[in-house]
């Protein structure tokens, strides 16, 4: 049984040496991983390549990605650890957006 659909923002950074083709299979495969956990892509914003503050696999760059969604509330967990698995993929942070 499904948990209560709820809206969430997920903002992923994938290597800087992705190239165009990398880039758009990757970005799919994220809107697949969530649709597949019985969620709804809402929208897909790229924010394109920006400096880290940090670097991270010895990357000093990174191609940001925003995506909006819903999903039940039980998924969540199991869309990140889908998505801890792929290793173009450098960090990505999920947080619930409030209906203020």
């Amino acid at each position: 049984m499904a948990g209560e659909v709820r809206d969430y923002e997920m903002v992923y950074i994938l290597r800087p040496d992705l190239d165009e083709e990398g880039r758009r299979a990757k970005i799919a495969k994220v809107q697949q991983i969530i649709e597949s956990e019985e969620g709804t892509v809402q929208t897909t914003d790229e924010w394109g390549t920006r400096i880290l503050a940090y670097e991270i696999d010895h990357f000093r760059e990174g191609y940001y990605v925003l995506v909006t969604f819903a999903l039940p509330a039980d998924r969540v967990r199991k869309v990140e650890e889908r998505l801890a698995m792929d290793d173009a993929l450098l960090r990505y942070q999920t947080v619930r957006v409030s209906k203020n």
